[in-house]
């Protein structure tokens, strides 16, 4: 689903507000207060990040402005008007989530979208991380979209904090909440310098999100983020490829042969581990090492078969085009003149 979210006049959304209460009391089930009721005993009852900077909205602007927030929470310098340039669609008067995300990984941070969960989002909260919502104000038939920045709850007043628009402390029931939310089905982004990660990042969905980063050419700020996983997750396949490739971007030969080595170790039936490792090896000039891994690629198989079997035959050119060693040579006999 994509959305665009921009400013509405505050007596309109009043009024929407009065129409959304008015419909919610007639709603059947709130899914997202359901779950949070039955995982309350995870969070802590009562949470706010007061450090986190307010940027007044401007108009249309809900999407720089949300961004702004919590880029600047983590000690970045952006601007509400410089992201403008970034994620705001003139001719749509709002900021696509694709925008939104891409934007975040321009300025450095790794994007990553929520499981569709009030509490992951909560939880978020309570590891001190602010979090993007997308939320509809007006109603389903007619939808005025809204990005705002949950910055605190209050479970046993059954409310969520937000920066929104021109409000830098709006307090939210969270039945509206739910109501507002569902609309983009509970779409919801944080964003995160390269070291750290979020409190319910999964290995695969965060290990997607930092290769997404990765393509716009950040090498060293990919080799923390896949660093950083491997605290978490010691023996991720994903990030020990990930960090074998930044380090092999950056010249780091060795160090990227030994990630490729433990990603063997950690999924030994994967051809491209073993490629990754002769190739690398290759580079460093070590061809009689290469060797081994290579073979093993291509007695793997799988979908890069055809490249495993190409580095196998550079592999065996180049070793076959070394001179032989001398304690080889000196156990040759000359043959004889007839």
């Amino acid at each position: 689903m994509i959305a665009i979210a921009f400013h509405l006049p505050r007596a309109r959304v009043a009024g929407l507000l009065l129409l959304a209460a008015a419909l919610l009391s007639g709603c059947a089930g709130l899914p997202q207060v359901e779950a949070l009721r039955a995982a309350q005993g995870q969070l802590p009852r009562k949470v706010e990040l007061t450090e986190v900077p307010f940027f007044p909205q401007e108009e249309h602007h809900c999407g720089p402005a949300a961004l702004a927030t919590v880029l600047a929470a983590t000690g970045s310098n952006v601007t509400q008007e410089a992201l403008a340039e970034q994620v705001y669609l003139p001719g749509r008067q709002g900021s696509l989530q694709v925008e939104m995300l891409a934007a975040a990984r321009r300025n450095h941070h790794i994007a990553y979208q929520l499981a569709p969960s009030l509490v992951d989002v909560l939880r978020e909260v309570a590891a001190g991380n602010p979090v993007i919502a997308l939320q509809n104000t007006g109603i389903r038939m007619v939808p005025f979209w809204h990005y705002a920045v949950v910055v605190g709850y209050d479970l046993d007043k059954g409310e969520v904090l937000l920066r929104s628009g021109t409000q830098p402390r709006k307090r939210l029931p969270l039945a509206p909440l739910d109501f507002f939310w569902r609309d983009s089905n509970y779409w919801a982004m944080v964003a995160m310098p390269p070291g750290r990660l979020p409190a319910t990042a999964t290995e695969t969905s965060y290990g997607a999100a930092v290769a997404a980063f990765e393509r716009l050419g950040y090498a060293e700020e990919a080799r923390q983020a896949y660093a950083a996983m491997l605290v978490r997750w010691p023996e991720s396949f994903v990030a020990l490829m990930g960090l074998g490739n930044s380090l092999h971007a950056q010249g780091q030969l060795a160090a990227a042969a030994d990630a490729f080595r433990r990603a063997t170790l950690a999924r030994p039936a994967d051809a491209a581990a073993f490629n990754n490792l002769a190739q690398t090896l290759g580079d460093q000039g070590l061809w009689r090492e290469a060797l081994e891994p290579a073979r093993r690629a291509v007695e793997l198989g799988g979908p890069q078969l055809a490249t495993s079997r190409e580095t196998l035959a550079t592999i065996e050119q180049r070793i076959a085009a070394m001179p032989v060693p001398p304690s080889a040579s000196k156990g040759k006999k000359k043959a004889r003149k007839p």
